[in-house]
């Protein structure tokens, strides 16, 4: 019977919906893939670290967490002095790295994911940062290890989009991608629609703790044009930084506005594009007043959606239907399946 040791670093909501996920399917995992798991170590940005190789209490963590309490009560070591003390002394099998992303350089998530690898750890993570800064450096890696280094969440929360492509369609090659990507600046315009100024929109997806803590990586298209430029390096092979992306959010965007594209029969979308062309991919995230015959303009609230165009499959369409950290989990509990199970 197949047991894993697994880590946490991070433990925000994504932390927190995967370690729930894990309890939840505990007892399926078992009846299903005969497999069997430990949490060895869970390590937070605000509430300490825990290692204990034999096992911790994963319902006790999360109590302690929500509490605003010190993980170090349920530690059997002593702490670490940081993320890679961590990741050194924690004895997983698998590390999930969940941190917060830098898209200037992917820093320190890619540092975390190199340590991981190069210790023996699958390493599984949610951080864009990794993937479009890193991808082809740390797949290497994972391959010369015998390892997997997968990281579905960075783009569509749960959906599957890089499986959907690694798994189910073998030989299609993507020639271009258009969506609405950025959950947050989605929500933002479609409240606006309802008479609510920009100020107010962003505050509600504050309070609902779906934008990102830097709010200019939603607002000014940052997280967009990462999750861009992740899809182009994976998907079309061309590595594509997000800072090559034509960048361009919708801090401009009025209330005037929005009922000119109403006048229109319109609705304004923070749409994400890349086309491949012979001399490389052009790449751009900018607002775009779509209409009817669109199907982004359906796509409302926290909603996304991405067509690809290939040139096996023509346009087809994936959509997801208000994400939240609970679907974020499921892609990072997938990528583990996957990366466990032969």
């Amino acid at each position: 019977m197949p047991h894993y040791n697994l880590a946490l670093l991070g433990f925000g909501n994504v932390g927190r919906a995967l370690a729930r996920l894990f309890i939840q399917k505990q007892a399926d995992l078992l009846q299903r893939y005969n497999l069997t798991f430990t949490v060895t170590g869970i390590a937070t940005g605000r509430h300490g670290a825990a290692i204990d190789l034999d096992g911790l209490d994963l319902e006790r963590a999360l109590t302690i967490v929500e509490s605003g309490n010190s993980l170090e009560e349920l530690s059997a070591a002593p702490a670490p002095v940081d993320a890679f003390d961590f990741i050194r002394r924690c004895g997983a099998d698998v590390l999930f790295e969940n941190t917060p992303v830098s898209y200037a350089d992917g820093q320190p998530a890619v540092d975390h994911i190199r340590t991981a690898l190069e210790l023996g750890m699958h390493s599984i993570t949610a951080n864009k940062g990794t993937v479009v800064h890193a991808y082809y450096e740390l797949t290497k890696l994972a391959e010369a290890k015998r390892l997997k280094f997968y990281f579905e969440s960075t783009v569509m929360d749960g959906a599957p989009i890089f499986s959907l492509f690694r798994e189910t369609l073998p030989g299609a090659h993507l020639s271009a991608l258009r969506g609405v990507l950025n959950s947050t600046t989605n929500l933002i315009l479609t409240r606006m629609e309802s008479g609510e100024t920009f100020e107010q929109a962003v505050t509600h997806a504050q309070k609902i703790g779906i934008a990102e803590t830097d709010l200019s990586g939603d607002v000014d298209g940052w997280d967009a044009a990462v999750k861009v430029a992740a899809l182009v390096t994976v998907m079309m092979g061309v590595p594509l930084r997000p800072q090559d992306v034509n960048r361009r959010g919708i801090r401009d965007i009025t209330l005037q506005d929005i009922e000119r594209a109403r006048e229109e029969n319109k609705r304004w979308k923070l749409v994400c594009s890349a086309t491949r062309h012979t001399d490389g991919v052009e790449a751009s995230v900018a607002p775009e007043m779509v209409g009817p015959e669109s199907p982004l303009y359906g796509v409302n609230g926290t909603s996304s959606i991405v067509q690809f165009v290939t040139d096996v499959l023509g346009l087809f369409s994936v959509i997801e239907e208000d994400p939240g950290p609970h679907t974020t989990a499921y892609g990072l509990f997938a990528d583990f399946l996957n990366a466990v199970i032969p």
